[in-house]
């Protein structure tokens, strides 16, 4: 990564170290359809509709902050800080950097309850007279106290030839990809490291890590055909199986946060479920009509979120794979969707709205 003022260095032994498993790492009434299946222990309650977006081409799990009472919703270059126990805009941010114009944010992740770390995109103005500007994508800290940027800014996948930038809040780490090897950075520590996959020739648009830093997994691979996932040994740098039973493109795949498992959400409007280290398909939740573009394990590991196309949310019970709520709130397509820290909440994101369900225990 290229910092506006100078190159911030690489750390290859942390990744390594990491791939051989060493660091562990108010709106109006509901509208709720409950399906036949084993009584939930809570229903999902809609809670407040947001103008803006959290994440929608990575995890949105970082916008919320690390207690689970704030969420951190986009619109252009401001950031509205959302009270979820009241459900109120506490205060709006205005990320606004000097050397940059037309500033266009696409997620703020907490690392702390007072700072964001903010991907964008932007034109860095040039440093010589009649030079081009760079558009590079960008990566900062900003302080939520002072609504200021807090250290440097980052431009990320300079010289062109990455793939878009991934960011994984549990990991706290962002990734790119380019030319078989995976170049992963700390955004606030400014370490990190790549590896390379000589097998690997062709970009994958789709990639995830497991928690532990034992495996990798990519999906929507150029000059594949098939579109089941492939499972990436990092140890070894090698690929050592596959997520069978796909009849579409996997558009979002998730490791449950003990690692044991793996959910997928495919073109063909199904959720997958897979069993790690064995890779084997033990569970198909099939509901959704159309395409399923998200997928996400509660914190607990019970429960498993989908969003799609179809406008919904639907809540699976992982033990028994029946559906057991539906939600209906939206009038656009959901593109992601997460779990509070807590477990209390959960959001949905759209390309221009935020919806938000608060868990309510059942008599």
């Amino acid at each position: 990564m290229n910092s506006i003022r100078h190159r911030i260095p690489l750390a290859l032994l942390w990744l390594m170290a990491c791939f051989a498993g060493w660091l562990a790492l108010p709106a109006g009434g509901s509208q709720v359809e409950t399906v036949a299946g084993p009584p939930a222990q809570y229903t999902w309650v809609h809670r407040l509709r947001i103008e803006g977006h959290l994440a929608l081409h990575y995890s949105p799990d970082g916008a919320f902050s690390p207690d689970g009472s704030t969420l951190a919703v986009v619109t252009g270059a401001r950031l509205a800080l959302t009270s979820l126990s009241d459900a109120r805009i506490q205060k709006v941010l205005h990320a606004h950097i000097p050397e940059i114009s037309t500033l266009d944010i696409q997620s703020a992740n907490f690392t702390s309850p007072e700072r964001l770390f903010i991907l964008a995109s932007g034109l860095l103005r040039p440093p010589k007279r009649g030079a081009p500007p760079a558009a590079p994508e960008l990566g900062f800290q900003w302080d939520i106290q002072q609504d200021a940027l807090f250290g440097k800014v980052s431009a990320i996948g300079m010289g062109g030839g990455f793939l878009p930038v991934r960011y994984f809040p549990h990991l706290g780490y962002l990734a790119l990809y380019k030319d078989s090897t995976f170049t992963v950075w700390n955004p606030l520590s400014g370490r990190g490291g790549s590896v390379k996959i000589p097998q690997l020739t062709h970009a994958p648009r789709l990639f995830d890590f497991s928690p532990d830093g034992h495996w990798l997994l990519l999906a929507q691979i150029e000059m594949n055909a098939s579109p089941d996932p492939i499972v990436v040994l990092l140890k070894e740098h090698e690929f050592v199986n596959v997520l069978a039973g796909h009849h579409g493109v996997v558009l979002g795949m998730m490791f449950s946060r003990d690692g044991k498992k793996v959910a997928t959400a495919c073109e063909d409007g199904k959720v997958r479920i897979y069993s790690v280290p064995e890779w084997n398909l033990v569970e198909t939740l099939a509901g959704n009509r159309g395409p399923v573009h998200w997928v996400e394990f509660s914190p607990d590991g019970n429960w498993i979120a989908s969003a799609g196309e179809d406008q919904t949310v639907r809540i699976w019970s992982v033990a028994t794979g029946k559906l057991v709520q539906t939600l209906t709130e939206s009038r656009q397509p959901l593109l992601t969707v997460a779990f509070s820290p807590n477990g209390q909440y959960l959001v949905a994101s759209a390309a221009r709205e935020v919806q938000v369900w608060a868990r309510q225990a059942t008599d």
